[in-house]
């Protein structure tokens, strides 16, 4: 089993329906339980304030809070980048200069320390041995994130643009219609 924390799962056009549609979904741990991620294109129409207001102010544009999947919608996830080598208080260094906020932790303390925050409503999850299985029937292309997807500016294109900058094949599935029979 290859470890495929820190990977971008992108859905293939195979998912037509649901929140995997057309998704990028950040793997933040995978071992041989399962893996769990967040999906970095889902803006709500709720703004972060809705739920924990003293984040608002803090939060990378759109600061809206993004639905990172299907699995407990109602729990939240702060994700951050973290410069250097430091792990603030408050912070859980995932990888690659991310990591996991502890949305409990006051945000003066946390805030200097820490580049971009998104918050994400719920997460997805996947038991032992499910994503390699969905990989394997050709649900996700799985490849190299870089640190801006999780902060993209302009989520609705995310999709596209991680495909286009696929130096394969893959790069002309971002011209992949969402409807097939338009093609």
């Amino acid at each position: 089993m290859t470890d495929l924390s820190g990977s971008l799962l992108v859905a293939t056009p195979q998912i037509e329906e649901g929140v995997f549609c057309r998704s990028v979904v950040l793997v933040l741990h995978h071992d041989e339980d399962g893996a769990q991620g967040v999906v970095l294109n889902r803006p709500m129409d709720a703004r972060v304030d809705a739920v924990l207001p003293d984040w608002q102010p803090h939060a990378t544009a759109p600061s809206v809070l993004f639905e990172g999947g299907p699995v407990g919608l109602d729990s939240a996830l702060g994700l951050v980048t973290v410069p250097g080598d430091v792990e603030p208080l408050g912070v859980k260094r995932l990888f690659r200069g991310l990591g996991l906020v502890d949305l409990d932790t006051p945000p003066a303390i946390v805030v200097p320390e820490v580049a971009g925050l998104r918050i994400f409503a719920g997460y997805a999850g996947w038991s032992a041995g499910q994503l390699e299985d969905e990989v394997q029937s050709g649900s996700w292309y799985v490849v190299e994130s870089e640190g801006r997807d999780a902060f993209d500016a302009d989520p609705a294109q995310l999709w596209t643009r991680v495909l286009r900058r696929q130096r394969d094949h893959l790069a002309f599935v971002a011209t992949f219609p969402s409807d097939p029979e338009m093609n």
